[in-house]
């Protein structure tokens, strides 16, 4: 049962790190080209913009999804049910 226990809180951290770790190297980038194409047509700045901030925040919704599911195994953790479920008796 702790076996199972500290095998989800380990799969939580890595949910929320990679996940974090991904979404950060996603906004860099993404902001650097931003600033890069700002400076090279700065007429475009303001249409850039808007699709920036879109795309900022599709990443940072794919990071907190990963989040909330991080959250449920470490809750409601679906894996202990089936594991009392399977018990000998």
């Amino acid at each position: 049962m702790e076996n199972i226990l500290g095998l989800v809180a380990l799969a939580c951290g890595l949910i929320v790190g990679l996940g974090a770790i991904g979404a950060s190297i996603g906004i860099a980038l993404m902001g650097g080209k931003f600033l890069e194409s700002s400076a090279r047509q700065p007429e475009l700045i303001n249409e850039l913009q808007t699709k920036m901030f879109i795309l900022a925040g599709l990443i940072d919704a794919a990071f907190l999804i990963g989040v909330a599911i991080a959250l449920l195994f470490a809750f409601a953790n679906p894996f202990v049910s089936t594991f009392l479920v399977n018990l000998p008796k």
